[in-house]
């Protein structure tokens, strides 16, 4: 005769539904990562990074005309970083405001700037441009003079299609909002500015 079994100290649950913390899609959780996406996506374009489209040929061959670059914004506008020599600066044109230009800085508050027949000289020395390939210099001259305060002396890569200082004169460092560095589009120009 078979003894029966001793009952059971822990009923065995029945089956069911899945509990509350199994995984799968919480249509709340989702929501709240698009609005916390979108919000981070915004913050960055509108205070940190601003994409824009290069147009014309003034800074061939490192930038070309169509290309897409982003630009910081931050860096400029709160003082985090100084406006360097050879920075590719974005910049509001002094003479038309409504438009926006992107140059390469040669002289920088405090500097003596000079041109003879397209070789640039910086404080009596001349500057080597390896950014500016002999095909697109050309041989102009521009007498010495000084960069003033807040001012900055910016010129284009491409010198033989370049609208820039030799013409117009300084650009303020308050028209100055962004710096370019980096290239998206075209895919196979993808990489930070040179």
């Amino acid at each position: 005769m078979e003894e029966p079994l001793p009952p059971a100290s822990e009923p065995i649950p029945a089956p069911g539904p899945e509990s509350a913390s199994a995984p799968g899609l919480n249509p709340f959780s989702l929501l709240r990562d698009i609005v916390i996406s979108v919000v981070l996506a915004v913050f960055l374009i509108v205070f940190i990074y601003q994409p824009v489209k290069v147009e014309g040929t003034s800074m061939m061959p490192g930038l070309n005309d169509q290309e897409r670059i982003f630009i910081n914004k931050y860096e400029y506008k709160f003082g985090v970083g100084a406006i360097s020599r050879s920075d590719l600066v974005v910049f509001h044109f002094p003479l038309d405001r409504s438009q926006s230009y992107i140059k390469r800085v040669i002289g920088i508050p405090g500097d003596w700037v000079e041109i003879d027949d397209g070789r640039v000289f910086v404080n009596n020395q001349k500057i080597e441009e390896p950014y500016v390939p002999d095909e697109y210099r050309d041989h102009i001259s521009l007498p010495k003079q000084r960069v003033q305060e807040g001012q900055y002396f910016v010129l284009g890569d491409h010198r033989t299609s370049s609208n820039d200082s030799r013409m117009w004169g300084f650009v303020g460092r308050s028209d100055i909002y962004g710096k370019a560095v980096f290239v998206y589009w075209p895919l196979d120009k993808i990489g930070r500015v040179r």
